[in-house]
């Protein structure tokens, strides 16, 4: 499999849902999509294509919300390609992806603490990072905290 494999798969299986496609470098590559289709998407790169789950990333961004991006890569190809999803404040809520990708539930509960991100059925939602008493809804990452 050659990297325009890869991209006419995901082009062919989601290119209605496909909000943004952005060549960084030869190497990477970012897709935006709605936060309701990173299931699905998530899906078909791990099962589908093979791509294997690296980690994610999130962030609070000016523009007003929680940013986080799926990083993915494919064994033969040098290509990394991140799926990102933009989730609104107050209260950012996204699908996990980690019924269906288990090395995804670590990095969605420390999301989840340090950002206030809300990961709808997780697995397993309990605190990874900060003690039992920290303060409910004190995000250490969050620019509005």
């Amino acid at each position: 499999m050659v990297w325009k494999d890869v991209e006419q798969a995901i082009r062919k299986q989601f290119g209605p849902t496909i909000r943004e496609w952005s060549v960084h470098n030869k190497t990477r590559v970012t897709i935006g999509i709605a936060p309701a289709d990173i299931v699905p998407v998530c899906r078909f790169l791990f099962d589908e294509l093979q791509a294997r789950f690296i980690i994610a990333s999130g962030l609070d961004t000016p523009r007003g919300g929680i940013e986080i991006l799926y990083h993915f890569d494919f064994f033969q190809l040098p290509q990394v390609l991140s799926v990102r999803v933009f989730l609104a404040k107050p209260d950012p809520a996204v699908d996990s992806i980690a019924r269906d990708i288990k090395g995804a539930e670590w990095i969605e509960r420390e999301i989840a603490e340090l950002l206030g991100v809300r990961f709808h059925r997780h697995p397993d939602p309990k605190r990874l990072l900060l003690p039992d008493d920290w303060p409910e809804g004190n995000f250490p990452l969050r620019r509005d905290r």
